[in-house]
């Protein structure tokens, strides 16, 4: 080939390739993300899989869904809410805060009586009954879904009033498994999400709490107001339910 020839030919390449680039660049754009503390892990890994698939980038805060609803009434800047409640985005949609149709389940949580000590909580959760331990880990449940399924927990089993007084009340999810794994705490409710990976415990031990002693733990997912008719917003909801996202949810012992 003749070097004209091939010089029009490499620029005609590396033209397209520049067009290419600025019109990904013109779809990207970033999304900011109001997470649940017990989705941390998986969210990391579905953001980190999302962006390189898309382009678009994932901004996100880790928090209790109760407080991240006093911020989006507030008029923070949140443009999707993955709440670990259903009620929660009901109520936003209700209050015209968050896009009326967008709502979905994106992962169905579950509850975990988790000790850092190899060989502490059995698989039956009779440590509880035994009521030997001094400190027990608690999500604060009037913020925190999975602390108020750790509190119904107790109740169904007629526990409540004995080893009420020995709570070590959490800020969320995240500060109630720190409690334990710091020591703080011999033992806690925690979701699973936090100690479990591509199915077993990945620390310590524990009692995977049946399901039939607490509500359901849907958490769903909605587009806020300030995410409306936003691509990247509608971009990763889309993605949360795709076939990617949700092996990695299951990873994580989620149910959807």
């Amino acid at each position: 080939m003749n070097s004209p020839r091939l010089f029009r030919l490499l620029g005609s390449v590396l033209a397209g390739a520049a067009l290419s680039a600025i019109a990904v660049g013109a779809r990207a754009d970033e999304v900011s993300v109001a997470v649940a503390a017990n989705f941390t892990a998986p969210m990391k890994q579905i953001a980190s899989d999302f962006e390189k698939d898309t382009g678009h980038k994932v901004v996100p805060s880790f928090g209790s869904t109760g407080k991240f609803y006093a911020q989006i009434k507030a008029g923070a800047p949140f443009e999707i809410l993955l709440a670990a409640d259903d009620e929660t985005p009901i109520k936003l949609e209700k209050e015209g805060d968050a896009v009326r149709g967008s709502r979905f389940t994106y992962a169905i949580g579950k509850l975990v009586l988790w000790s850092k000590k190899d060989g502490y909580v059995d698989d039956k959760g009779e440590v509880l009954k035994k009521n030997e331990f001094q400190h027990l880990s608690l999500a604060n449940p009037k913020l925190a879904p999975y602390g108020e399924a750790g509190l119904e927990t107790l109740k169904a089993l007629g526990l409540l009033d004995a080893v009420q007084a020995k709570f070590v009340t959490a800020e969320n999810i995240t500060q109630a498994y720190q409690f334990v794994a710091s020591g703080n705490a011999e033992l806690g409710f925690v979701a699973l999400s936090q100690v479990y990976k591509d199915g077993k415990i990945s620390e310590g031990s524990a009692w995977i709490v049946p399901a039939h002693l607490y509500q359901p733990i849907r958490q769903d997912a909605v587009i806020l107001a300030k995410g409306r008719d936003k691509a990247a917003a509608e971009s990763l909801m889309k993605y949360l339910r795709g076939d990617k996202a949700r092996a990695v949810l299951r990873a994580y012992g989620y149910d959807f």
